[in-house]
């Protein structure tokens, strides 16, 4: 009798979490098997990109004007992150290799909290050549997501300053719907 009663309440409470997961809200771009709150972003696509200026490696300092009527992609990243390691390569071949001539694509690999020389070495270990930005103390980077929130992340801007993608982690899925954003982000006139 027990072992019954063992089973229909596991068996409850299997079906309980299975429904509240199910009814979790996805984020375009969020793959449905996470869970909404645990992407840790504080925006959501179709919000008006919050205002920031960086500074990149080489000293530019990019301000909000610079992004005016540009697609512009953040790539959220830390030398320390082994997942930020692997995508970035893809990144660098499969969006930046293709549109760094585009005048109106804006690509940034916002590097958290990290020192320039940390954020050069970084960059020569990957292999990016796509610009990378300081984020001193992740002040752009909790515009975005909580503090506590991890990384890598991406953000894909339209060119109206809106948000219309966003990734967590490094997966297939969401990897091949950023490319497809990206490719018809820029494709509109």
């Amino acid at each position: 009798m027990k072992r019954k009663v063992f089973y229909l309440l596991a068996m409850v409470l299997m079906a309980g979490s299975s429904a509240v997961f199910a009814q979790q809200p996805v984020k375009k771009g969020i793959t449905a098997a996470v869970p909404k709150d645990s992407t840790g972003y504080i925006v959501k696509v179709g919000d008006k990109a919050p205002a920031f200026s960086i500074t990149l490696t080489n000293g530019k300092k990019l301000l909000p004007k610079d992004f005016k009527g540009k697609v512009v992609l953040l790539q959220f990243t830390a030398s320390w992150c082994g997942v930020c390691r692997k995508e970035m390569p893809h990144l660098e071949n499969d969006i930046w290799q293709k549109y760094k001539n585009n005048p109106n694509f804006v690509f940034i690999g916002v590097d958290r909290d990290e020192p320039v020389e940390t954020v050069l070495k970084f960059a020569e270990q990957t292999g990016v050549t796509y610009p990378l930005g300081l984020d001193p103390a992740g002040k752009i980077f909790t515009l975005f997501a909580e503090s506590k929130a991890g990384i890598t992340r991406n953000v894909l801007i339209d060119k109206n300053g809106h948000i219309i993608y966003l990734t967590r982690l490094f997966n297939e899925e969401e990897y091949n719907g950023l490319l497809k954003h990206v490719d018809k982000a820029l494709s509109k006139k």
